[in-house]
């Protein structure tokens, strides 16, 4: 980013927001964002984006195919940074904190802030083995029996542990499509991240699958931020406590789901939900 340290008052402008929330019974921000552009080489795919995030809720990005949701939800644990030709300017805070600050441990930005994909990608390894990898790799556990309650308990909250608990040692592929992606929402919470990215976490999967991810979700928003990406706007009615729709780059319009649903403030919002594009 172009500043490689938060400011004192943009600091303390968050820490005073985060109280002002508190004392108003509001989620407190998670995740700021101020002016946030990416371009792709010559390509500004996002534009000057100002957002946050509440703590421990939904928060849903829609808008049309190339609008830069799903850029932006990189952003925000820097996969981005994998990218040749990609720079980032802006800034954004988890908790305050810069996470382009250049002492940053990106691996350590990565375990607090998971990532769960469009198409299941679980790893080639047993399913107990999924779910352990997180957790090996950053030392979370001190012992075999210790790493086998992670799992456990990894699998209970993303309700998979009745299904699979019988069959540990079994291919990870071998799943349904639909247990495949609660296999991959139990990986990224075994390490206990502070919050969750869902890039259209439904598209592969049929209505009943659908289903359980989205109760899954409903479940997990008490412990974790969640962020959705999402083409169904059914799905960010259904899910999701805050709504920003984007559109070519640029957030258009940021509020309650109901109130953008019901009464969006911006008329691109209104058409792009009643279907006039899209």
């Amino acid at each position: 980013m172009n500043d490689t340290t938060m400011s004192d008052s943009t600091a303390a402008a968050v820490a005073a927001a985060a109280a002002l929330a508190k004392a108003a019974d509001q989620p407190a921000v998670k995740v700021h964002a101020d002016k946030v552009d990416v371009y792709y080489g010559d390509k500004h795919a996002l534009k000057a984006v100002t957002l946050d995030i509440p703590e421990r809720s939904v928060t849903a990005f829609i808008g049309p195919s190339g609008c830069g949701k799903s850029t932006f939800l990189r952003c925000i644990n820097r996969m981005n940074d994998t990218i040749d030709g990609c720079r980032v300017t802006g800034e954004i805070l988890i908790d305050g904190g810069d996470i382009y600050d250049p002492r940053l441990d990106v691996v350590e930005l990565r375990a607090r802030v998971g990532m769960v994909f469009q198409k299941p990608n679980p790893f080639p390894k047993s399913i107990f083995e999924n779910v352990a990898y997180g957790p090996r790799i950053h030392g979370l556990s001190r012992s075999k029996s210790e790493l086998a309650e992670i799992v456990e308990a990894s699998l209970k909250r993303a309700s998979l542990w009745e299904e699979v608990k019988d069959r540990l040692q079994e291919s990870g592929t071998g799943l349904s499509g639909g247990q495949q992606q609660r296999l991959c929402i139990a990986r990224a919470i075994a390490v206990s991240p502070e919050v969750i990215l869902m890039d259209e976490p439904c598209s592969a999967l049929d209505p009943i699958a659908t289903a359980r991810i989205e109760e899954l979700i409903d479940e997990l928003k008490a412990n974790f931020t969640i962020i959705i990406v999402t083409h169904s706007m059914q799905q960010a009615a259904r899910v999701s406590q805050k709504t920003a729709f984007f559109h070519l780059g640029v957030v258009v319009e940021t509020g309650p789901t109901e109130q953008i649903f019901t009464t969006p403030q911006d008329k691109r919002t209104q058409d792009y939900i009643t279907g006039r594009f899209g």
